[in-house]
C-alpha cells in the first residue's frame, strides 16, 4: 500500500522509527552510514539481529564504532551526518563544500596518514577483526516493510534516555 515504509534498519534515521516522514535530513543520515561502510568495508550493525532492540539502540544514539584509521575530518563529517537531531545534520551543499575543501586544504594529509595507519594495521592483522566476524543470521540487508517496527516504536515515549531498554525487554521479552 501507499503508506508502507520499506528500508534496511541500519540505514534508517532514528526519527523515521518514531513516526516522522522520510526527508532530505533522513537521507543524510543514510549517507553517514554509507560513509562508515566505506571506511570499514563492512555493513553497519552486521553482528547483531536487525530487530526492535537495534531500532531502540539507534533511537538512543548508538552508532557503529569508528575505526582508528579513519581520518579525523572524515569521522567528524560522518558523525554530523548521523546526528540524532535531523536539524543538526549538514545539508548536501554543506557536504559538497566540506569535501571540496578536503581537496585543497591540509586535510589531504589526514587521508594520507590514515592510509599509512590502515596499511600498518592490515599488516599486523589488527584491522577489521571485530568487523569481519560472520554476520548475524538475522542481520537483513534487503529492503523490507518496517511498518510493524515503526508502529511499535512510535508508541513509546523516548524522552528518558536508556529507559526504553528496560521497557522493551518487558514488552518484547
Amino acid at each position: 500500500s501507499d503508506d508502507e515504509i520499506y528500508g534496511v534498519i541500519p540505514y534508517i534515521a532514528p526519527e523515521i522509527f518514531k513516526g516522522s516522514a522520510f526527508s532530505k535530513e533522513s537521507d543524510i543520515y543514510s549517507l553517514g552510514m554509507i560513509m562508515w561502510e566505506l571506511t570499514t568495508g563492512c555493513k553497519p550493525f552486521a553482528n547483531v539481529e536487525h530487530d526492535h532492540f537495534l531500532i531502540f539502540n539507534i533511537i538512543d544514539g548508538v552508532r557503529p564504532e569508528i575505526t582508528e584509521d579513519t581520518p579525523e575530518c572524515y569521522a567528524n563529517l560522518m558523525k554530523s551526518c548521523w546526528d540524532s537531531d535531523p536539524k543538526k545534520r549538514p545539508s548536501i551543499g554543506d557536504i559538497e563544500s566540506i569535501c571540496y575543501n578536503w581537496l585543497y586544504q591540509y586535510t589531504n594529509n589526514q587521508f594520507y596518514q590514515a592510509e599509512l595507519k590502515r596499511k600498518i594495521l592490515i599488516d599486523s592483522k589488527k584491522l577489521g577483526s571485530k568487523f569481519s566476524e560472520k554476520p548475524h543470521p538475522k542481520a537483513i540487508y534487503t529492503s523490507r516493510s518496517l511498518n510493524s517496527y515503526i508502529s511499535k516504536c512510535s508508541s513509546i515515549n523516548f524522552s528518558s534516555n536508556g529507559m526504553y531498554t528496560i521497557l522493551i525487554k518487558v514488552i518484547f521479552g
